[in-house]
């Protein structure tokens, strides 16, 4: 009876396939995509849409150029959830450690995030000099100290929120709320896809659970809806990829085909529709990734050199999971993947610095935990991209959505929110290694040396992507938006 029906299916719709069938003959896949209704992919069509700025003249996003020539040609962002503390990682104050447990001066009563702070606190941690440019390094992160020398980093960073959802938000997007197009669905908008059967934006989420305000940080926001990222881990691999069983290729074929003639005429209908057109095009993503993700995703064809780099199999499961991921990271980046976000951590829990870097009670147990986790598998793959020649072309941006208190906080041995000083660094391509631009003050308080924004960062960012930040624009609402709001200078300093 099936395959009766499915016969008389198919010689109906033949007239009217015709035309599309040189297309659908070429992918070799099928409906088994439809269980990926988060699948909004890389935008297909997006050479044929016109940017609306009128300051952007004849370029076009999605067709695979730039404003002027590019530095980079992918990103890769590391995002530590739970404002990783910079005093404690990445710039060294001599200061707090020759007044460690003295009043902070000028803010003896100063109420933080969860109220009153105690007295300034030094690292638990030794810094050391590290690399040919000796720069100071914090001891808990030895394996990352290697790599000192091609890192420019940015100490004097601000935001404008002290809370941990509208920081990772704001750090991911340029806005603190939520409904902005991310870094990386600006990106996809801008360029398109390298690899058509892989998607241009991927969102790796650590085994513990999402970052705060979850899939915001990857939105699309007003960007047509296939911009926003595809999501996906090692420990969770991509399900209904294959054909289920007892179903033939012919059968799967045809109902493909029938489902496409639908999908195309109610789209006719409803023209202007980004979701409809994005849902549509994930279908047929899923399609080509039959082919493509199980092979990407295999880690176990990676000789075991790679494995014991990389720490996959280590005892401490989180950092094995973690590991994992950034392996994995490295396999989507080779194939084409223009923007990919790796994260180390999650949301906040019950327990403050539990899940993330959120340290306000614990800090040296809660960065004993975290960080062993984080510094081999990040080396690994920073070691990893280099010696195959990718590092060249990626720029890596590490990023957190703020700072720490200098002084611990009241009753605690861990430290409050600070939005107004912390550090991000770049990595890669365009990038002058071994430097630092900025400060903050002798404690860590306060951004005092080149105080810098998010916007900054991603001018900086596009700029090495061969765009012009102010040029890269989307007409929403009456307003011709971008990823640095009205925002936005050059960190020259840190580009070679």
């Amino acid at each position: 009876m099936l395959n009766s029906i499915e016969n008389n299916l198919t010689r109906r719709l033949l007239h009217q396939l015709h035309s599309r069938r040189s297309f659908f003959s070429s992918v070799y896949t099928g409906m088994a995509g439809i269980g990926l209704t988060s699948l909004l992919l890389n935008d297909l069509s997006a050479a044929t849409k016109k940017s609306s700025a009128k300051n952007t003249k004849d370029w076009q996003p999605g067709a695979n150029e730039t404003h002027f020539p590019a530095k980079a040609k992918r990103v890769l962002q590391i995002f530590c959830p739970g404002a990783a503390s910079h005093m404690d990682l990445w710039e060294h104050k001599p200061s707090l450690e020759k007044y460690h447990g003295k009043p902070l001066p000028g803010e003896e009563n100063f109420l933080s995030f969860q109220g009153k702070n105690g007295n300034l606190m030094k690292s638990p941690w030794a810094f050391k000099p590290a690399g040919k440019s000796g720069k100071m390094f914090s001891t808990i992160l030895p394996h990352m100290s290697g790599h000192v020398d091609e890192m420019a980093f940015v100490h004097s960073m601000t935001t404008k929120t002290n809370t941990h959802g509208p920081g990772c938000v704001f750090m991911n997007t340029g806005h603190d709320t939520e409904g902005h197009p991310s870094a990386g669905a600006w990106l996809g908008y801008a360029l398109g896809s390298e690899n058509e059967n892989l998607p241009a934006y991927i969102a790796i989420p650590d085994i513990r659970g999402e970052p705060p305000n979850g899939k915001a940080n990857w939105s699309n926001g007003y960007l047509p809806a296939q911009h926003q990222a595809i999501v996906m881990n090692a420990q969770s691999p991509i399900r209904n990829l294959k054909v289920p069983k007892g179903i033939s290729q012919k059968q799967e074929q045809a109902t493909r085909e029938f489902l496409k003639f639908l999908d195309q005429r109610h789209a006719e209908q409803r023209p202007g529709n980004s979701d409809l057109q994005a849902r549509i095009e994930a279908y047929e993503l899923a399609a080509r990734m039959q082919l493509s993700a199980p092979e990407v995703s295999n880690l176990a064809s990676e000789p075991k050199t790679i494995h014991e780099q990389y720490g996959t199999n280590d005892p401490n499961k989180l950092k094995a999971a973690y590991a994992r991921n950034c392996l994995l990271a490295r396999r989507f980046l080779e194939r084409g993947v223009r923007y990919l976000n790796l994260y180390c951590a999650s949301r906040a829990s019950g327990v403050d610095g539990l899940l993330n870097w959120d340290a306000h009670k614990t800090l040296k147990a809660d960065y004993e935990r975290h960080c062993p986790i984080f510094d081999q598998p990040t080396a690994a793959l920073l070691t990893d991209l280099k010696q195959r020649g990718l590092l060249d072309e990626t720029l890596i941006l590490w990023t957190t959505e703020f700072g720490r208190m200098p002084t611990h906080q009241a009753g605690t041995l861990g430290r409050d929110h600070n939005p107004d000083g912390f550090t991000c660094w770049m990595m890669g391509a365009g990038i002058k290694g071994g430097t630092s631009y900025g400060a903050t003050d002798e404690f860590g308080r306060r951004a005092e040396l080149n105080p810098t924004t998010v916007w900054d960062f991603y001018a900086t960012a596009l700029h090495l992507l061969g765009f012009q930040h102010d040029r890269l624009t989307y007409y929403n609402n009456g307003l011709d938006r971008r990823l640095t709001d009205v925002h936005g200078n050059l960190i020259k300093e840190i580009m070679a």
